[in-house]
């Protein structure tokens, strides 16, 4: 059965529970520096561990690092040239540091209290301060800091109050993630104590040593991070129909985070206590043992990102393309390029694929269309210039940079891709709005110069729709290659297992999709067994060198494995 929170387990005795056991492992401290994530109730975390101290004698001396950031309205000028002026959507990777919003005059005279028994810094970049101590840094997923943000509970790092949850969206991604996470590599290795600071009232934690040895673990053997799930315009009810758990207080599941890893969290479990992390930790502190051939190439990011969009009984998702790598490059600061790919996990009721041109696409013609039915507010025949697929279970298209392409209804697509996710340019949606009852935004001039309008015809159907090729076999499996299109990154295999198959890595990363099957063992040549459900997703790192897949139910398990070639 499907798991929405899957965990790591670590053992026993190492991830612990609540305020009063963190205040009596600092209490023989003399200083700490409180750091984390912006998204934390930072206020009421102080609130709850100074009790703790307080019950046991302690004067305590607390300082809000925020007091030595600069003024708002000097954030404000510092980041405008990443925020993309006006544009609802897209800025440009923010190439500021965290230490940059911060006053150092101000935190040179926040100094510790001799007078007190300790003295605590908190807040975000709190360790700026030079303070020296032990270093609790208190983490945040990052749906989470969204649901906050959304609720207007909190506002972007360095923001006065909350805006609207769009613009606050493009800032967390384009400013606050990226001055975060710096900040958090650079402190990785330090880190004393980790927090999980997402349940209000509440803690687990654990230790830095052991933190960090449990991501040294993971990094060579296997992982699952916890998927997420969001409701959309387009969305449909595969997901509320087949995946136990989910709320049903929402109008549909459009999108499934299965491994948008600068997303997703990673679920750490120990005597029954589970700490999420994010999953940036991982590649902060492991990413050569996790990435192997392709670390140069990438660096502390993961390549592969796993998703499901959800049209069963919804709608087509807008046509669309993907900026090209240059374009994502200089425009946006991205390092490589959004490539997908559709995997057709299930679908039913004659469901399409729009993908490429039709054969005498003419591209100004096509334009025009586009813009009088945005402005017009009038429907178009898509059709006239978009080539339709019907699809079947396990049929497989492949949409490089600058395709034109969207699923249609009734689909369940696990779409495989590199990380980027969000550089979306949609020049027809249906004339639909969004949940909030306002109009989708488009972006028919950008898509325009990303489009390549050689894609069509034939010539999509020869090379954007893969066609298995056998690759070997043994007793009780068989391998087929998918070929994915020369601009692809990443390529992808496909067993069909009856009793097990081994697996090397080749020193590369694997990310793998039980894509028929009821479940399926794995064995990491590492000594570390774990089982996986119909529909999940999970990697194994390259460093974990080979592994083993068995069928669990006696019949046929099918597996999708994408790599970096």
């Amino acid at each position: 059965m499907y798991d929405c929170f899957p965990v790591f387990p670590l053992g026993d005795g190492l991830i612990h529970e609540g305020f009063a056991g963190l205040a009596k492992h600092l209490s023989l401290e003399k200083t700490v520096i409180i750091d984390g994530y912006h998204g934390v109730f930072f206020e009421d975390f102080r609130k709850n561990l100074d009790k703790c101290f307080r019950a046991s004698g302690l004067n305590v001396s607390w300082q809000d690092a925020g007091r030595a950031m600069l003024p708002s309205k000097e954030i404000s000028r510092l980041i405008e040239p990443f925020l993309g002026g006006e544009d609802p959507l897209f800025g440009t990777r923010c190439t500021l540091r965290l230490a940059e919003l911060f006053d150092a005059e101000k935190f040179g005279n926040m100094q510790p209290d001799p007078g007190a028994d300790l003295n605590i810094i908190y807040g975000p970049g709190a360790s700026l301060s030079g303070w020296e101590g032990c270093l609790i840094y208190i983490d945040l997923p990052k749906n989470v800091m969204q649901y906050r943000g959304r609720a207007g509970s909190i506002s972007n790092l360095g923001a006065r109050e909350p805006a609207h949850p769009k613009s606050m969206y493009k800032r967390f991604y384009f400013i606050d993630w990226i001055l975060l996470n710096r900040h958090k590599d650079e402190i990785s290795d330090t880190v004393d104590v980790v927090v999980d600071g997402q349940k209000p009232g509440t803690i687990c934690w654990i230790e830095g040593d052991d933190f960090r040895s449990a991501l040294n673990s993971m990094s060579r053997n296997l992982f699952r991070v916890r998927p997420w799930f969001e409701p959309g315009a387009w969305g449909g009810t595969w997901m509320k129909e087949h995946i136990p758990g989910l709320r049903t207080d929402v109008p549909n599941y459009a999108w499934s985070f299965e491994m948008i890893v600068p997303e997703n969290g990673l679920l750490l479990e120990s005597s029954g206590n589970s700490l999420e992390i994010s999953f940036d930790w991982l590649m902060f502190l492991e990413a050569a043992w996790v990435l192997g051939d392709c670390h140069m190439r990438f660096g502390k990011e993961f390549p592969i990102r796993f998703d499901f969009l959800d049209t069963f009984n919804g709608g087509n998702l807008s046509v669309q393309c993907h900026p090209q790598e240059e374009y994502i490059q200089k425009k946006f600061g991205e390092n490589f390029a959004q490539q997908e790919a559709y995997y057709i996990l299930d679908t039913k009721d004659n469901a399409l694929v729009n993908l490429g041109f039709v054969e005498n696409i003419n591209p100004e013609e096509f334009k025009k269309n586009l813009e009088k039915s945005a402005a017009e507010k009038t429907p178009l025949d898509i059709a006239e210039f978009v080539q339709q697929f019907p699809v079947s279970k396990h049929d497989f298209f492949l949409i490089p940079e600058g395709t034109i392409h969207g699923s249609g209804a009734n689909n369940l697509v696990l779409e495989i891709s590199t990380t980027p996710y969000i550089f979306t340019f949609k020049m027809y949606d249906w004339l639909r709005m969004n949940l909030d009852g306002k109009p989708r935004d488009l972006n028919i001039a950008r898509a325009m110069v990303n489009l390549d309008f050689e894609r069509k015809g034939e010539v999509i159907r020869r090379d954007f729709i893969s066609k298995p090729v056998p690759a070997d076999e043994g007793p009780g499996w068989k391998k087929f290659h998918l070929p994915t299109h020369c601009l692809h990154y990443y390529d992808v295999w496909r067993y069909y297992i009856t009793t097990s198959a081994y697996i090397e890595t080749n020193n590369k990363c694997h990310v793998l999709n039980l894509v028929e099957g009821e479940g399926i063992l794995v064995e990491t040549r590492n000594g570390m067994s774990m089982k996986f459900s119909y529909a999940e997703t999970f990697a194994i790192p390259a460093a974990a060198g080979g592994y083993s897949l068995s069928s669990q139910s006696g019949a046929e398990a099918v597996v999708v494995i994408a790599f970096i070639k």
